[in-house]
């Protein structure tokens, strides 16, 4: 009994749940991927290719020749399918940039006010000497208060001469 008590709560926590969650959006946007790749992207690259078929770009390693990937299946021949590497590779890609976009679109969700730039802005501790947030008030790492910087262009000369 304990053994389920555990795993319900595991299966509750939202890590997990948001993890199942994302494999079965996973799954589906992997078809529409496959889909984008095949059917709109690699028809106009087999075009300039002199109408080749990119999905029948192969190497025989069993010297014949046939006139399709297929064929070469269906004779037993070993081969190099470099043509459904190629589309392997561009579905890597695009499912790569799509996660980039949606979670740089959470994280602005997430802090609406801050941008990209701000993010990455560092700047070096004076007592540590390691990078921090530029917006940092306390050092993270050694917990030295650090002291805010006025502004340069309203600061006045400390020194008068007289």
């Amino acid at each position: 009994m304990g053994l389920f008590k555990e795993f319900r709560q595991f299966a509750i926590r939202g890590s997990a749940v948001d993890m199942g969650v994302g494999i079965v959006l996973g799954a589906a946007f992997s078809g529409l991927i496959d889909s984008l790749v095949r059917d709109l992207l690699l028809p106009p690259l087999g075009l300039l290719y002199s109408k080749i078929n990119v999905q029948d770009m192969y190497i025989s390693l069993s010297g014949g020749v046939f006139p399709s990937l297929e064929k070469a299946k269906e004779a037993g021949a070993v081969t190099i399918n470099y043509g459904l590497f190629m589309m392997a590779a561009v579905r890597f890609i695009i499912i790569l940039f799509a996660v980039f976009v949606v979670v740089r679109q959470i994280n602005r969700w997430k802090n609406p006010h801050q941008t990209p730039i701000d993010s990455m802005t560092k700047k070096q501790c004076p007592y540590c000497c390691t990078p921090i947030p530029s917006k940092a008030v306390i050092c993270p790492n050694c917990s030295s208060e650090l002291q805010k910087e006025e502004p340069r262009y309203n600061s006045a000369p400390k020194w008068r001469i007289k």
